[in-house]
């Protein structure tokens, strides 16, 4: 029995040998001051050789040389860049471990209309993956539910805490609507014209369930008292008074169309999330301030139509076009993809937009887009020190290789899953 004893204790030592020792940074203490580096602000401007100060977790521009204390970190960035954080909108980052494991899902929530269900609660801040965007220059996220018609609520987390009440950076932004497929596709299984076998006549009912459910919403609103709470409504009072996004989950021009008929009688802050084809319609989607947050920019042409490059070109020409536009790995598998996001707008940069219009598609408009552009998005004064040190161009996948990244003023480890196992093996095999 002892030697049993003594054997489990040895297994359970070994294991948490084996295990990643990466923990949340302490908030800061010292004044850090960084110098000679090429700011890229996110809003379009640079300012070469420039100081950077950041003190309490919040940023100043320092025109003139800083004074170094005895207490005061200084970090020399000369010949290196400084970029705001990247921004990662539209993901299930930390609601899916493992794809293939259903145990490690929880993202999707039983159910057509639930928009009392909060993706923030489920948000696992030990997940494997968040350690990897970080290390490309992820640093916020907004975490998204999916399911049924109506699919709940998202929020911005930060990409360093404990438990989902340190990461939450802003709370239940905005409400998730999947927009039904209004295309008519071969079924062998259903050969009829009745309601149940035409998805276009199946689609626009459920579009017609959506607006019942938001008429009904607002005539609760509307009361001054309730003899009962209901949580459903309670949980969309925030896209009346406009203080949220309606996020609908669309790729066809038929279905940004009915979106925006939609949201013509309520007037809500909408959001395209996918827009595949949303370059067909950039002018009527400016005309109705609907921003977009595209989905997957390195995929195939949506239809055989289309030009083979439509998916790098569609960012461009939504920018071009006035359309406030950001990109996404999309919230489906992609969650393990959202650290690509720099190279992605690095594609962008190669078919329409400058490398700075491309930076502000991953940082300063998607924070316009989620709310949270008066804290973060731009290095500008009194925002939260959230920001990247590169030694080349963050959006080239050659040369950008981040030295440091801070989020709100604290250092973070750069270490996640992939770079311990390189050290590990480049140690069993002594390669230097």
């Amino acid at each position: 029995m002892k030697k049993i004893f003594i054997a489990i204790l040895s297994m359970i030592s070994i294991g948490l040998q084996a295990q990643e020792t990466m923990h949340p940074s302490p908030a800061q203490t010292k004044k850090i001051v960084i110098t000679g580096a090429t700011i890229h602000v996110g809003n379009g401007q640079v300012i070469d050789k420039g100081n950077l100060i950041i003190e309490k977790g919040k940023l100043k521009i320092e025109t003139s040389n800083p004074s170094l204390g005895t207490d005061v970190e200084h970090i020399d960035a000369t010949g290196k860049h400084i970029y705001p954080g990247i921004i990662a909108p539209n993901t299930n980052l930390g609601l899916v471990e493992v794809a293939s494991t259903r145990a490690t899902l929880d993202y999707v929530e039983l159910g057509d209309i639930h928009p009392n269900v909060r993706s923030l609660v489920a948000y696992n801040t030990d997940s494997k993956v968040i350690n990897t965007l970080r290390t490309n220059g992820v640093l916020l996220a907004q975490i998204v539910p999916q399911g049924g018609l109506i699919s709940g609520s998202s929020s911005v987390v930060q990409l360093d805490a404990w438990n989902w009440e340190d990461a939450a950076y802003l709370v239940d932004e905005g409400i998730h609507m999947t927009m039904p497929a209004l295309i008519n596709r071969p079924n062998n299984m259903r050969r009829g014209n009745t309601a149940s076998g035409d998805p276009v006549r199946a689609g626009l009912a459920r579009i017609e369930q959506a607006k019942g459910f938001f008429r009904e919403a607002k005539a609760y609103l509307n009361e001054k008292s309730h003899a009962e709470v209901n949580l459903k409504f309670e949980a969309v009072k925030g896209l009346f008074n406009r203080s949220q996004s309606l996020y609908i989950h669309c790729d066809l021009v038929k279905e940004m169309l009915a979106a925006i008929e939609l949201n013509k009688e309520f007037n809500f802050k909408m959001v395209i999330a996918g827009g595949a084809d949303s370059w067909m319609i950039a002018d009527i989607l400016k005309e109705n301030q609907v921003s977009v947050i595209l989905s997957e920019p390195h995929s195939l042409p949506a239809t055989e139509d289309d030009a083979v490059d439509q998916p790098y070109k569609t960012g461009a020409m939504l920018y071009k076009a006035g359309v406030l536009v950001s990109i996404s790995q999309d919230s489906g598998d992609g969650y393990t993809q959202q650290r690509n996001l720099p190279f992605m707008a690095g594609t962008l940069a190669a078919y329409g937009l400058s490398k700075e219009e491309a930076l502000q598609v991953i940082t300063s408009n998607p924070a316009k887009i989620l709310g949270i552009e008066k804290r973060t998005g731009t290095i500008e004064n009194g925002k939260d020190a959230n920001i990247l040190i590169c030694q080349g161009d963050l959006l080239d996948m050659k040369s950008s290789v981040l030295t440091h990244a801070f989020i709100q003023g604290r250092a973070i480890d750069l270490q996640n899953k992939h770079t311990q196992l390189f050290e590990r093996y480049k140690y069993k095999y002594q390669i230097k």
